[in-house]
């Protein structure tokens, strides 16, 4: 049986696998409830379909779609209800009945073929046209790409993605080799590819699939922050993973080596760009070093006797070699833990290069971390992406060893997040004669991105470091700081609470009890001292998944602070609402938003799909595109939100979280707080975690190109 009509509603829609619950509305003007998988349908369309009626014993009858084709309206009113759709951009309810009042049944041929017409139209200017021929193109060109997808089980999100990247020759480049959308598409892996490659046909043994397979194991061990991995390890897992016999992976990898694709050193697999990038870091560094600096000569003992009478303060002795170092050295990195000084030294510094320089940058790796250098220093900094400025044209910085910063000092706080193409691109824009100082601890976790780049410097002993363990007198009136330096050092915390303190530990045995505790705990602080529970609070756990990580608490904390009814959008099997706190989880040049940058929703247009963000002051419009990039953010996981600091951290510390449990994690997150800390948990499983001070291997080629290097740089 055959129906043909549009679609008036979308009661439910599956984005995954394209299973819908629809109201038809057919020539007679009665509506119809439809079934079935209709990938990319949209209010609007008009649609051809063959099934049968069903009688559902909650729903009553329906039509059940076996088949299915789009067609173009050709009715006026079947033309009108499908640009009130609000599918073609630019076109609301009013103005598509100006339009169809106009052209009649030639509404979508004027569209289509001479949009220009549509100036006579009251209402319409130039601007308006572009934007509806350019989102009526698109539509047109998408629709054919997206079923083509859908029939290999992609989801309409991912389709829109792949349809930007390859645009009008995506079916002719997927059917060549489907292994590039592992490549290509944040959140399309391997897995996700292969799976389609074998509806293509493409057999287990394909060389194609291999070579993909070898790419795809070396992006995953990027992920988890190494820049290379041996060889031998590297063969035996694509062989595991791909269940082939290992002389075919070997056979792979020479091609991917032969053809320059990756590189191997001394044993060990690289990507083609971090090869090259930690070669360029060794160069930078090596340059920068050995070239002297322009400003003009000056006496360090006097310059630091001179900013302690400026600042009215007396330095500690290891302070005052910081600072003198700053002043000796053309590269220096100073290193030490909360409440050690790092700031003072920063400041003093600043006083005297003022007196011989205007040209002083200022910069951090988040954005929260930068406003948190600008307010202690009371001077401008910015992200290193900002002061590097993205090219969105060229995809890449504006600034480099063509076009370098205007920069004589250069300061980078929190310097243990910066990771190896960061950096890279960061020496690159700075002169060689610039005097270039990282501050950070290098007790904390390491970059998210690969790479090790603050602990390989440092190591290396090719560059002056300080390293501060005193903590000031002011700094142990904190419990966070006392007991987080006790934790870094192998000792257990102090749990006693004291009276306004700022260090709390609330004794939980029961997984349940500790997810009910962190759900009331964000009203509690309010009460009793004022924290907003979106955005003064911030719960950190050690891990993704179970029932006390990330996903599960954002999913209950979501439905505890969503109680009203307030506006929302669903994307795939997420939900976002209105007042959601969100956190972008790579870097969105486009947007100029970042990994890790958290945010507010403040504006949800669900029927155009997109959101309004604030971050921190900064408006930003997500379209469908973008939400691939965004999770929920009460709970975060303490790696992710290094760099960023809240008046009040929360974090669970159980057993269940066993595996990831160690002494740089949990530092790490305590040093997260700024006003106040509360662990929730086991004494057991804090014990467990600071006795485990064994940090996961990174795999870098840096520190040996550092040690090998026959330039003399210190």
């Amino acid at each position: 049986m055959k129906l043909s009509g549009i679609i008036d509603h979308i009661t439910y829609q599956n984005e995954d696998n394209g299973f819908v619950v629809a109201r038809l509305c057919v020539k007679t003007g009665s509506k119809i409830t439809i079934t079935g998988q209709i990938p990319a349908l949209k209010v609007g369309e008009q649609v051809e379909l063959e099934g049968e009626y069903e009688q559902h014993k909650q729903h009553g009858s329906q039509f059940v779609v076996k088949e299915f084709q789009f067609l173009e309206p050709e009715e006026v009113w079947a033309i009108q209800k499908y640009l009130e759709s609000g599918l073609i951009k630019g076109i609301g309810k009013e103005l598509a009945l100006r339009i169809v009042n106009v052209f009649k049944e030639k509404t979508l041929e004027v569209i289509d073929l001479d949009p220009t017409r549509l100036l006579g139209v009251e209402g319409i200017g130039k601007k308006r046209i572009e934007l509806i021929a350019k989102y009526w193109q698109e539509q047109k060109e998408i629709r054919h790409v997206m079923l083509f997808l859908a029939k290999h089980n992609i989801s309409q999100t991912y389709a829109q993605k792949i349809f930007r990247m390859y645009g009008n020759r995506t079916i002719e480049i997927l059917e060549d080799n489907p292994y590039l959308l592992a490549k290509d598409i944040f959140g399309i892996g391997f897995l996700k590819a292969d799976e389609i490659a074998k509806n293509f046909g493409i057999l287990k043994n394909d060389a194609k699939r291999i070579q993909a397979g070898i790419e795809f194991v070396l992006l995953e061990k990027m992920t988890q922050g190494h820049t290379c991995f041996p060889n031998v390890l590297l063969i035996e897992e694509v062989k595991e993973k791909l269940d082939v016999d290992g002389a075919l992976v070997e056979e792979a990898l020479q091609v991917l080596l032969d053809a320059h694709s990756l590189i191997e050193k001394r044993g060990f697999v690289f990507s083609k760009n971090l090869f090259f990038a930690e070669i360029g870091i060794l160069e930078r560094v090596v340059a920068i070093c050995v070239e002297k600096s322009f400003l003009r000569a000056f006496d360090a003992k006097k310059a630091l006797f001179w900013a302690e009478e400026q600042l009215s303060f007396n330095f500690a002795q290891n302070q005052k070699k910081a600072i003198e170092a700053a002043f000796s050295n053309k590269m220096l990195i100073i290193t030490g833990g909360p409440g050690t000084g790092k700031t003072t030294i920063v400041n003093a510094m600043l006083k005297v290069f003022e007196k011989l320089t205007r040209h002083i940058c200022l910069a951090a790796p988040t954005g929260k971390a930068a406003k948190r250098l600008s307010y202690l220093t009371r001077k401008r900094a910015t992200t290193i992406h900002s002061l590097l400025e993205w090219d969105f044209k060229k995809k890449g910085f504006k600034r480099n060893q063509a076009h370098p910063l205007k920069c004589d000092v250069l300061i980078v706080d929190e310097a243990s997040m910066i990771d190896t193409s960061l950096l890279f691109g960061l020496l690159l824009a700075v002169k060689s004669s610039t005097i270039v100082i990282f501050v950070g601890d290098v007790d904390q976790l390491p970059s998210v991105g690969p790479g090790n780049c603050l602990k390989d410097l440092i190591a290396s002993e090719r560059v002056a470091v300080i390293c501060l363990d005193k903590i000031f007198r002011q700094a142990k009136k904190s419990m966070i700081i006392t007991n987080a330096h006790r934790v870094n050092s192998g000792i257990f915390p102090n749990l006693i609470p004291k009276e306004d303190g700022d260090f709390f530990f609330i004794e939980k045995e029961d997984p349940e009890e500790i997810q009910k505790e962190i759900i009331e705990l964000p009203e509690r602080l309010y009460q009793k001292y004022g924290f907003d529970p979106s955005v003064d609070v911030q719960i950190l756990s050690p891990m993704k998944r179970g029932g006390l990580g990330t996903e599960n608490l954002n999913q209950l904390l979501q439905q505890h602070f969503q109680k009203e009814k307030r506006a929302y959008l669903d994307f795939g099997n997420r939900r976002f609402f209105e007042k959601d706190k969100v956190i972008q989880m790579r870097n969105n040049y486009d947007l100029n938003v970042f990994n890790g940058e958290v945010g507010i929703i403040e504006e949800v247009e669900a029927h155009l799909k997109e959101l309004v963000i604030n971050f921190d002051g900064k408006k930003v419009l997500y379209e469908s595109k973008d939400m691939l990039d965004l999770s929920l953010a009460y709970a975060v996981s303490i790696h992710k939100y290094q760099g960023s600091e809240a008046p009040c951290v929360v974090i669970p510390v159980h057993m269940s979280h066993f595996m990831l449990l160690n002494r740089n994690l949990i530092y790490t997150g305590m040093t997260r707080a700024k006003k106040m800390l509360v662990l929730i948990g086991t004494k057991k499983a804090l014990a467990v975690a600071i006795k485990n001070d064994e940090v996961k291997q990174r795999y870098t080629g840096l520190l040996d190109l550092l040690r090998e290097s026959v330039d003399a740089i210190v």
